[in-house]
């Protein structure tokens, strides 16, 4: 029996010193879930990332999108979570409003981003508010029909708030439409004069209704750059929301609120990750390649096509914004949920 002990440990010895195999994903086809349809901001930038990060992975996998829209993201998350193995065979392609904790503290959002492993990210420096340059007389004449706001389906995305905080504390007259499933939708709606007003980051849409003369940029969030908010460049002299709201708001609450808004389009728009509990070694290996494809000519160019300052945020930067958002009291993100309720006319 001591002699097989002995053995025992010798073969464990030995297995223990042994050089750990170099991970490799040869062979193998990954998927990127992307919760929005085609054609849209999230989408665009997740294509992006997804035609050149394989060839930086060990191995040079192939990487696939699969569209899972349904309630503005939330569909694609909960099936991250629960029905993904955590093997690396899968990423998911995140925007800002499924880090929003008004987005998944509810009873059908079965996910919390600030636990994901974050492989990296993007900003484009803010969204804008466009509107159909025949209704903006209306806007600021309260006793003229109400400009229509068009938004997605389910709860507005974050950036779409920019028209409730107008209404509440600059006295824009506008109500709320919702039901587009995303931002091509939704401008195809503005050029057909459904709607007359609606906000996105995403700027070749933008570019294509301002090319016609018939529409103009409100308003623009602007990006937060060393503790200061500046415009968007492709946004020219449109003003900017922190600046409008400069002084409006009195009551703490609500300007802990907005404060909390601004935040979110001070960090990664778009994010990617991995599910929660993913390998080490494998979170490592995306990390670096994400790291390795961001410095890539080929991304750096196709990246300004989808804007100017459109810019690769590493995994630090995403996973420290992520938690923030993530620490938000529910006083303050209450007051948001009340106030785009009480606009949009839906029920507690």
């Amino acid at each position: 029996m001591k002699q097989l002990f002995v053995i025992f440990a010798v073969i464990m010895l030995a297995v223990a010193g042994a050089p750990a195999e170099p991970l490799s994903l040869n062979g193998r086809t990954l998927t990127m879930l992307i919760g929005y349809p085609p054609g849209g901001g999230t989408d665009v930038s997740g294509r992006l990332i997804a035609s050149l990060l394989g060839s930086h992975l060990p191995g040079e996998p192939s990487v696939i999108v699969q569209n899972l829209p349904g309630a503005d993201g939330l569909t694609a998350m909960n099936y991250f979570v629960q029905q993904v193995r955590p093997d690396g065979s899968t990423l998911a392609m995140g925007s800002g409003s499924e880090a929003e904790p008004t987005h998944y503290r509810t009873p059908q959002a079965h996910f919390d981003p600030t636990r994901f492993a974050f492989i990296g990210g993007a900003g484009r420096g803010g969204s804008a508010l466009v509107i159909r340059r025949d209704a903006e007389s209306r806007l600021y004449d309260p006793s003229a029909p109400p400009v229509i706001m068009g938004t997605t389906s389910g709860a507005p995305r974050s950036n779409m708030a920019m028209a409730a905080w107008g209404r509440e504390f600059l006295g824009w007259n506008l109500k709320w439409v919702a039901g587009y499933r995303g931002t091509s939708e939704l401008f195809l709606a503005l050029e057909r004069g459904e709607v007359e007003m609606t906000a996105t980051g995403n700027l070749a849409p933008i570019e294509k209704l301002l090319a016609t003369g018939r529409f103009k940029i409100l308003v623009q969030t602007g990006t937060r750059r060393d503790g200061e908010f500046t415009a968007r460049q492709e946004f020219g002299d449109a003003p900017l929301i922190p600046i409008l709201m400069a002084g409006r708001i009195a009551d703490p609450t609500a300007a802990a609120a907005f404060d909390y808004w601004l935040e979110l389009h001070s960090g990664a728009e778009k994010w990617l990750a991995l599910p929660p509990d993913t390998p080490a070694p494998m979170v490592e290996a995306y990390r670096d390649a994400f790291a390795a494809m961001v410095q890539d000519p080929d991304f750096i160019e196709r990246g300004k096509k989808i804007a100017d300052d459109f810019t690769p945020v590493g995994y630090r930067d995403v996973e420290r914004w992520m938690k923030k958002l993530g620490a938000t009291s529910d006083a303050a993100i209450g007051f948001i949920n009340v106030m785009m309720r009480r606009q949009s006319g839906r029920k507690e």
